[in-house]
């Protein structure tokens, strides 16, 4: 076999800056939740900051592990598979996240990769994830998504369904009901909405003990989250930046 051939100095500054850049902006936001967590009485330690890594490069998850991130964020099926293959030799140090509404014929795909599903809102789902993870041989928690308000097609169950979807999950043999997952209506105050979810997590608690987590708060609002309870933050253009243009069609 040839050589691989050897980067130019170019590449090696370029990605030793982007490895600053990244540096700086994660010590930021883990300061962020620190100081939240203080403010609220909590231990930070008991957070969980899950970088999203969605329509940003493999070589950027890389940088983010070297930099200690152990959980990275994605919401379309296609490109999550094809970054977790590109990084599989961090396995299993790295775990994936799926964080976007999804839909039942991508459960085989998702199954493979996924540690954690944050977006389970439907019957039809629960199935499909249970008949793939089984297949797959990987046990696979799952996250209820909550609509915390009327807008369609945000995705989310009604928080009158969470129990009913909850016993779906838990009578599967390679799903765990992990707990649950919101996202903060837009142009509304977070905190209420927060507390919403956190009083349907403690429901959930009564029959299922091992559902602590609430997955909420994003680069926005990830204070008013913490502040609420969240276990788990989704944080993505705090730490990565703006997100960088689609690339133009050949």
């Amino acid at each position: 076999m040839r050589p691989a051939p050897e980067e130019s100095r170019e590449v090696r500054e370029a990605r030793e800056a982007r490895r600053a850049f990244l540096a700086g902006r994660l010590a930021a936001v883990r300061e962020r939740i620190a100081d939240a967590a203080r403010a609220a009485g909590r231990d930070h330690t008991g957070i969980t900051l899950i970088t999203v890594t969605k329509t940003w490069p493999a070589e950027d998850v890389r940088l983010l592990a070297g930099l200690g991130v152990r959980d990275v964020g994605e919401n379309q099926d296609q490109q999550a598979s094809a970054k977790a293959a590109a990084c599989a030799d961090l396995a299993p140090a790295l775990s994936w996240h799926f964080i976007g509404q999804l839909q039942s014929n991508k459960a085989p795909s998702v199954a493979r990769y996924a540690d954690m599903v944050h977006s389970v809102d439907r019957a039809s789902l629960v199935s499909a994830l249970g008949k793939a993870a089984q297949r797959a041989e990987r046990d696979l928690r799952c996250l209820i998504q909550v609509s915390l308000d009327a807008a369609a097609g945000r995705g989310g169950a009604h928080p009158d369904e969470v129990p009913r979807i909850a016993a779906l999950i838990a009578g599967l043999p390679r799903l765990t009901v992990a707990g649950v997952m919101a996202v903060a209506p837009p142009q509304e105050p977070a905190g209420p909405a927060f507390a919403l979810l956190r009083r349907v997590r403690e429901r959930l608690l009564g029959e299922h003990p091992g559902a602590v987590v609430m997955s909420a708060g994003m680069s926005g609002d990830l204070e008013a989250a913490i502040a609420a309870g969240a276990t788990h933050v989704r944080v993505g253009s705090a730490v990565l930046g703006h997100r960088p243009p689609a690339p133009l069609p050949h």
